[in-house]
């Protein structure tokens, strides 16, 4: 088995505080990102929009978890491996809340033969996320490698899977003024749904971490050092 050397104690602090204004900063762009997406979607009858703009608020939800999680850790000097674990098992049912709706609402708009409106905001939108979200993905990888820190690093799944939606949805629209195929985008909502019972079900089991650390950790086959959130916090604690 190899490891990495413990960063120093006052390196994970300045770290976790990174981490922790990566949080915040994702927690800010959602907002506004699923307020607009919403409203657009709902403007225009999509139903994969209104689902991207929902999934928006479910990360900032997330990130809200993460952030009041790492406050703790910086004010306490250490992880609360319960507390961070029950984070995680809530960011997971709110995954699978969005899969239920964006799966009725698209069946719901099958049914109906709703056709909806073109919509350049909702373009805007999604070509934003494209932009800033593999960037905040990138930042919160480095930093969650750098700490070895489970939390972290499903926080940049979290983000990860934005950007993933991001393509599918405006994969979905761009084909539906392409063909005009109403039916696209509610497919498009689905892509959604699948997205997210995935990620729902890997954040449940804990194994968003280790498809993140895997190509970091290649030789690595001490799975429990994973295994309890905020473990590597606890451990570069006790050897600084």
């Amino acid at each position: 088995m190899t490891t990495r050397p413990a960063p120093a104690t006052a390196d994970v602090h300045a770290l976790t505080r990174r981490g922790l204004r990566l949080a915040q900063a994702t927690v800010a762009y959602n907002v506004v990102e699923g307020v607009v997406a919403i409203g657009a979607g709902v403007a225009a009858g999509l139903v994969s929009v209104v689902g991207f703009g929902i999934d928006s608020g479910i990360e900032s939800f997330a990130g809200v978890l993460v952030a009041m999680r790492l406050s703790a850790r910086l004010r306490h000097g250490e992880a609360d491996p319960r507390k961070e674990r029950r984070a995680l098992r809530l960011v997971a049912v709110t995954f699978f809340l969005l899969a239920a709706w964006v799966t009725v609402e698209g069946v719901r708009s099958l049914v109906a033969t709703e056709t909806p409106d073109s919509s350049p905001v909702a373009v805007v939108v999604l070509v934003a996320s494209l932009v800033v979200m593999p960037l905040l993905a990138a930042a919160k990888l480095r930093v969650g490698r750098a700490l070895g820190d489970p939390l972290i690093l499903a926080d940049a799944a979290e983000t990860r899977i934005c950007v993933l939606l991001s393509v599918s949805t405006l994969a979905g629209l761009v084909a539906f003024w392409l063909t005009g195929a109403a039916w696209l985008d509610p497919v498009a909502g689905f892509v959604i749904a699948a997205f997210a019972i995935h990620e729902g079900r890997e954040a449940w089991e804990g194994e968003l971490v280790h498809d993140h650390a895997h190509g970091h950790h290649e030789h690595d086959h001490d799975h429990h050092e994973h295994d309890d959130t905020g473990a590597a916090v606890a451990r570069h604690d006790g050897e600084g």
